[in-house]
């Protein structure tokens, strides 16, 4: 098995702060790992590092020879004034860099240099790169190509550098958190498309269904070292508890054998000498390994909940809509208390603007809103909140208050209440531009909840926090007292906090679905299943193909070209419908690896013969 990756003894500190040192590991054909660490720990920094956009202190980094690397940044730039598709173009990739230099010479017409890039894209297989991206584009739900890059949306932004990251169809891809800002369909079509493809794969994402799914290895840095697991993220959780147990067993040993070899050693001063010396030598050993202490600090979330009363809020015939794009339509509820509800629903169905209107930050065309005298909100919004970079941490804290109270009455400082969030001392007084963006997050969150909230809404608290974090997280919010409104692409997360589901389907269509998101999505696959069973077979005239009146079609066609123009017609509904069919069988999650990538290959097959027969049959409909 060919070696794509090996890094070697590899250290990167911050002036006084150690990410990592004597890091090694190496990523082979065929693998796709998942990288696991606490925020702060350094996982961008290594990413950055492996991609050569950042130095580091010692080490070594060797990529096996020619071979291709595709990157997606955590907070991708782009130059200004280059186009979605001229963005696609920007990366290192021989091939991307001969398509953008045609594109070039085509736009100034300079035949000359079209006929010499003609030259490079045909030896570097680069012709079918534009039309790849658009497909990708097309899967993200990027349309506008010729938009320029400086318009687009921060989450529209990632999906542009994603399709850029894809269409290079690298040897090896890194990944740095690529389900931030997608919707949950494109989050299982990204699954899907990874899981066909046979590219290596090292990644960093707070998505544990997306770890179990796509991920054959998973690495864990912990305590600046580095454990590898060769199993997927459920394999990990396992063996990950057991290395841990037996660690701990083996500390308790060594301190069972620590205070029987210090008693000797205090009990017999005369026997240090001679045969006894080695047992000397042994304790300072069992000494260090009884004191080993393992780093498993957790944010701790117990601060107090406020009384909430019996009522909640009232949404009455709530009505908003953006020029033609319609976000509520005539829509009422009414919010129980204690309740957990999730939102899910596709970019731009209105999701944050209908979470605004609830919270009065955002004016609804028609209707009301009637909030509980007892409600008090705490909001986690998408955009997190503006810190000034110049801050230290310990001033963003006791600007809001100086004392905090915990669930069970005590009060703390804000400083220990910086502890439990995994602030250190040290890290207390650091500025908030040192911070790394999960570290941002996680003051965000500690701002909101030492307010003492009864009412919490979430907007994407996923993005950017740690999986430890976000096991914290979900514990303290399945034990929350008060009501919550989450919105959230993490279906994890979503299957572990949410009682019931508001799924926005567009148009102002809004669903109400009693249950997690597992549960919708085995649900609306059955809804499909029952509608495809349905509907009737494609008539002959197949509906791909702009309706046209036969007689005049086929009129001045010879007899062979009307055979072939029947055929045609009987075969491009059957390739269509066995398209269909492998489509839901990929999405289903119950095919194996190799099953697959065999029904990938079929697939790119099928989409090819449709192609050339769909435009065969528009040159004969056009005789």
């Amino acid at each position: 098995m060919a070696i794509h990756l090996q890094v070697s003894a590899l250290a990167k500190s911050f002036g006084e702060r150690t990410l990592f040192e004597n890091l090694t590991f190496g990523i082979a054909e065929g693998e796709r790992i998942g990288l696991i660490a606490a925020n702060g720990t350094g996982k961008t920094t290594l990413l950055n590092i492996i991609a050569g956009r950042m130095d580091y202190d010692s080490g070594e980094v060797v990529f096996r020879r020619d071979l291709r690397v595709g990157y997606l940044e955590q907070d991708p730039r782009f130059p200004a004034g280059s186009t979605v598709l001229e963005a696609c173009f920007h990366g290192q990739d021989e091939a991307v860099q001969a398509l953008a230099q045609y594109e070039r010479a085509v736009a100034a017409g300079d035949s000359a240099a079209i006929e010499r890039t003609m030259g490079r894209m045909e030896a570097l297989g680069a012709w079918d790169f534009e039309q790849r991206a658009k497909e990708i584009l097309t899967q993200l739900r990027i349309t506008d190509l010729d938009q320029r890059i400086e318009t687009l949306s921060g989450g529209q932004v990632k999906r542009v550098a994603l399709a850029a990251a894809l269409i290079v169809e690298p040897d090896l891809l890194i990944l740095d958190e690529p389900t931030n800002h997608l919707d949950l369909e494109m989050t299982e079509w990204l699954e899907e498309y990874l899981a066909g493809r046979r590219m290596s794969l090292l990644m960093v994402t707070h998505d544990r269904y997306f770890l179990d799914r796509v991920c054959n290895q998973i690495v864990e840095i912990d305590d600046r070292q580095l454990y590898s697991y060769k199993g997927n993220y459920s394999y990990y959780l396992e063996k990950r508890q057991e290395r841990i147990d037996t660690a701990d067993a083996t500390v308790a040993r060594m301190k069972n054998l620590y205070r029987r070899e210090l008693e000797w050693i205090r009990r017999t001063p005369s026997a240090r000498s001679g045969k006894a010396k080695y047992r000397i030598d042994a304790f300072q050993e069992i000494k260090e390994k009884a004191h080993v202490r393992r780093n498993e600090a957790e944010v701790q979330l117990d601060v107090r909940q406020t009384y909430i009363g019996k009522k909640i809020f009232e949404a009455l015939h709530l009505s908003k809509r953006f020029g033609e794009r319609v976000i509520l339509d005539d829509f009422s509820y009414l919010f129980a208390r204690y309740e957990k509800m999730g939102i899910v629903g596709n970019n731009g169905t209105g999701k944050s603007t209908f979470i605004k209107i609830l919270l009065g930050l955002e004016a609804a065309d028609s209707g009301t809103v009637d909030v509980g005298e007892t409600v008090r909100f705490g909001y986690y919004s998408q955009q997190g909140l503006e810190f000034d970079p110049q801050a230290r941490v310990i001033d963003i804290v006791t600007a809001i208050s100086e004392n905090i109270t915990l669930g069970d009455g005590r009060q703390i400082s804000a400083s220990q209440l910086l502890t439990r969030f995994l602030f250190s001392r040290q890290a207390q007084y650091d500025y908030v531009a040192k911070l790394s963006g999960g570290e941002r997050r996680r003051l965000y969150l500690c701002t909101i909840l030492m307010a003492n909230p009864n009412f919490l809404v979430l907007d994407e608290p996923t993005n950017d926090l740690d999986i430890q974090t976000l096991n914290v997280l979900e514990e303290y919010l399945a034990a929350f007292s008060g009501c919550l409104i989450v919105v959230s692409h993490d279906r994890y997360f979503m299957d572990k906090v949410a009682d019931h589901l508001l799924v926005f389907e567009g148009e102002g269509r809004i669903k109400d679905f009693p249950g997690n998101y597992t549960d919708y999505r085995a649900w609306r696959k059955e809804q499909e299943a029952l509608t495809a069973a349905r509907t009737p077979a494609p008539a002959k005239s197949t509906a791909a193909a702009p309706e046209k009146p036969k007689e005049r079609v086929k009129g001045k066609l010879s007899f062979n070209e009307k055979r072939e123009f029947e055929q045609l017609e009987a075969e491009i509904p059957r390739l269509e419908a066995e398209k269909a069919a492998i489509e839901t069988a990929m999405s289903s999650g119950t095919l194996s690896t190799e099953e697959l990538l065999a029904q990938s290959e079929r697939i790119a097959v099928l989409i090819d013969e449709i192609d050339a027969k769909s435009m065969r049959w528009l040159e004969l409909s056009e005789l």
